[in-house]
């Protein structure tokens, strides 16, 4: 039911939009003569043509533009009205993208969440300091490494009595990545979605089963009022973090979030009964 990136399969779109997207419209170079690139230093320097950028990237233009016009790459500096160059930060965070999307299952929307909070909540120094934490977490936090294993979509969804049209809507809500795999041996194509995924096929078939259904107004779609909320709490703990991160070496971080996350999901789901409680009190 999974390879992830094995051998027997292989993954030839991890996302609608890691093929050129429709909106994309490639950018023609019309002027003869390109400028030189714009002096920097060290690892700001912008030495990069567009299609030196898609080379070492391995996309195509059309990738880089849907990108910077989605919020998840800066613009290059411009030196013509067809022109501009890229430094190593756009490199770095082009490849961090791609493998957000394709082998973590990002949505592109998460995928930029959470660059920007990341960015703005912590220092280059902190961010440094945060990828040693990762490092000492369990994978149970932290994910194993390498692409995530993958399930077969339809064959999920028949077993949950979920209809595939809702898979769909999930996915262009953001909640999840529906992508494409192909047997190298036979030839067969499949649709997937990360195998750690599944549990929100399994949690929105339960909620089906109760009787929150399309026909009553409910929809697979609604599910991302969640997401957003956990998305900001996100956001705010990290803010926390990175206010105190300092203070501990990466293994004590690593051990505290280890010791505390389970404490805090189930503070979560109390607090979310409790609001409700208050909440049809007013009434």
């Amino acid at each position: 039911m999974h390879g992830g990136l094995s051998a027997a399969a292989s993954r030839v779109s991890a996302n609608p939009i890691s093929a050129t997207p429709a909106s994309a419209t490639p950018v023609k170079n019309s002027a003869s003569k390109s400028e030189p690139p714009p002096s920097g230093r060290g690892h700001g320097a912008f030495v990069y043509k567009m299609k030196d950028l898609c080379d070492k990237a391995g996309v195509s233009r059309q990738v880089v533009h849907f990108y910077i016009q989605q919020g998840l790459l800066p613009e290059g500096k411009k030196t013509g009205k067809n022109m501009a160059y890229y430094g190593a930060e756009h490199l770095e965070r082009l490849l961090l993208v791609r493998k957000l999307q394709h082998e973590h299952f990002l949505p592109l929307k998460a995928i930029r969440a959470l660059l920007e909070e990341r960015d703005e909540a912590f220092s280059p120094a902190q961010q440094k300091h945060m990828r040693d934490v990762r490092t000492e977490m369990s994978e149970a936090l932290a994910g194993p490494p390498g692409p995530r294993p993958t399930v077969d979509v339809d064959a999920l969804a028949a077993r949950l009595a979920v209809p595939r049209a809702d898979v769909d809507e999930m996915a262009e809500a953001g909640l999840l990545v529906v992508a494409e795999e192909q047997d190298l041996a036979t030839g067969a194509r499949r649709s997937v979605i990360a195998k750690d995924d599944a549990w929100l096929l399994e949690h929105y078939a339960e909620l089906r089963a109760v009787g929150l259904v399309p026909e009553r107004g409910f929809r697979a779609r609604d599910l991302a009022i969640y997401d957003d909320a956990v998305q900001k709490l996100v956001a705010r703990e990290a803010r926390l973090i990175a206010a105190h991160v300092d203070s501990f070496s990466p293994a004590e971080v690593a051990e505290l979030l280890e010791r505390a996350m389970p404490i805090v999901g189930s503070l979560l789901s109390r607090l979310h009964a409790a609001r409700a409680k208050n909440f049809f009190a007013t009434l």
